[in-house]
């Protein structure tokens, strides 16, 4: 067996498979993880037979690897990275590539990449989207790092990421943390996917008291649609299944609680610092938070009284509504997050090809859509566009489809029903759309208040009026 140059440290599942993605592309890998005996049963089982080579210890996995070595740390974000990576430190060669293949936040990418610089080690922060599957059979990845790292690792990325008809899903991002940031942008972005179609689901089944069976109809055929996603698509296969022990739909007897690991927060948290608008996606994390005080919302639900009114129209005219503002809905959020990753590469000195950011997304990630196909050729017409909504063809998706968006949020408003993100991203449009906002009243109250200042409309300059009490 060959001598292997690349190495997996950590084999939970997502590494397990990555693993197992390397070596079916031609590349002998190297495995090790911390309990001896989780590699033994990786070995016996799931590698058996197969170019991978097992280590006990980090001293042994670098004398297993030829140079120069590439190791891709898939432990729990956060103090074990740093842990793993002290460790490896003093063992490797300048040249050696250390490879952060978790969910990091871009910070931390950025402070391992600026203290690993003076060893001669090259560090990459890559963000590896698709779950389990995607792991296996070809995710999203994500890399930041320096150009001589790309380089190193690109034969290797282009064979293991997802495979579209322009290419892999794979593109250099830029130094440091760039591809992390992506990657945190990118799981903000699935926030707000998974919340408004969520919100749709709700109006349907509460509003249009529509069976699991009819909204599975509805979004098998959305799949055929400018809809078309991996998410879209796997909501359609949830309301078909039935639970073993009942019968009935599974998705009903799931509690609604939703949890997070951080990362819809981690982007709300950055556009707030960067002074990035991203209220969809906020609205998704709002929602999630609402969502997990299920005691607190049952008992308020026996005193808080809303309109109480049944749905009056027809059902297949607000379906077909709903099917409008969900994808114009889609284009803020992502024109939400577009923006923010624009604003810091001019913030942290990233460098993207802003028309391969959704490019590498069409394949093996959990936002997979043709819509982004769309979002790839926006940007190919204009490598500076501003913001997604100002593209032409965009524009024309939303104007052609406001009425129905307009009449959802209304609607939802009339029913009691929450459709926070929704709301947010109809928001988000007429306030982008609007030349004149009302904060020159907020402008006012802050100076009257606290002598804050204001500019004028009419003169430049920087003002303070000494209001009456």
């Amino acid at each position: 067996m060959s001598k292997p140059s690349f190495a997996v440290i950590g084999l939970a599942v997502m590494g397990e498979n990555l693993a197992l993605n390397i070596e079916r592309n031609g590349f002998p890998v190297a495995v090790y993880n911390r309990t001896g005996s989780k590699t033994d049963q990786f070995i016996r089982e799931r590698a058996q037979g197969k170019q991978v080579t097992p280590a006990y210890s980090l001293p042994e996995l670098v004398q297993v690897m030829e140079r120069p070595r590439k190791f891709l740390i898939m432990v729990k974000a956060g103090a074990p990275v740093d842990a793993v990576i002290d460790e490896l430190k003093p063992l490797l060669d300048p040249g050696d590539i250390i490879i952060d293949g978790g969910n990091s936040l871009y910070t931390d990418t950025d402070r391992r990449a600026e203290a690993l610089a003076p060893t001669g080690l090259h560090f990459v922060g890559m963000g590896v989207s698709g779950g389990e599957e995607g792991a296996l059979n070809g995710p999203s990845l994500m890399p930041g790092c320096s150009p001589e790292a790309y380089q190193e690792l690109e034969p290797i990325l282009t064979k293991i990421a997802a495979q579209v008809p322009d290419g892999p899903c794979v593109t250099y991002l830029g130094p440091k943390g760039g591809g992390h940031y992506v990657k945190m942008v990118h799981n903000g972005i699935e926030y707000g996917d998974m919340q408004l179609i969520a919100e749709v689901y709700d109006l349907m089944r509460r509003g249009l008291r529509l069976s699991a069976a009819q909204m599975q109809e509805i979004f098998q055929a959305w799949n055929e649609t400018e809809l078309e996603s991996f998410l879209i698509e796997i909501t359609a296969k949830i309301f078909q299944t039935l639970d073993p022990e009942t019968g009935k739909p599974l998705v009903d007897l799931i509690l609604d609680k939703a949890g997070q690991k951080g990362t819809g927060l981690w982007t709300v948290k950055d556009a707030l610092d960067l002074g990035v608008a991203v209220p969809t996606i906020e609205a998704a994390v709002q929602g999630r938070i609402l969502s997990s005080i299920k005691e607190e919302r049952v008992a308020a639900s026996t005193q808080l009284k809303g309109p109480g009114t049944d749905f009056e129209g027809d059902p297949q005219s607000f379906i077909q509504d709903l099917r409008a503002a969900l994808y114009c809905s889609k284009i803020c959020s992502y024109a939400q997050g577009m923006a923010l990753i624009k604003k810091a590469a001019a913030t942290h000195g990233y460098v993207y090809n802003f028309s391969e950011i959704p490019r590498i997304w069409k394949g093996g990630c959990i936002i997979r859509a043709r819509f982004l196909g769309e979002i790839q050729s926006a940007y190919k017409r204009d490598p500076e566009l501003v913001n997604l909504l100002l593209d032409e063809e965009f524009k024309q998706a939303i104007q052609e489809r406001q009425g129905s968006w307009r009449r959802v949020v209304a609607t939802a408003a009339a029913l009691g029903i929450p459709i926070p993100a929704i709301s947010a991203s109809l928001a988000y449009y007429d306030s982008y759309r609007t030349a004149n906002l009302p904060q020159n009243l907020t402008q006012a109250q802050r100076d009257f208040f606290g002598a804050h200042t204001f500019e004028r409309t009419d003169k430049p300059g920087v003002f303070h009026h000494e209001w009456s009490a």
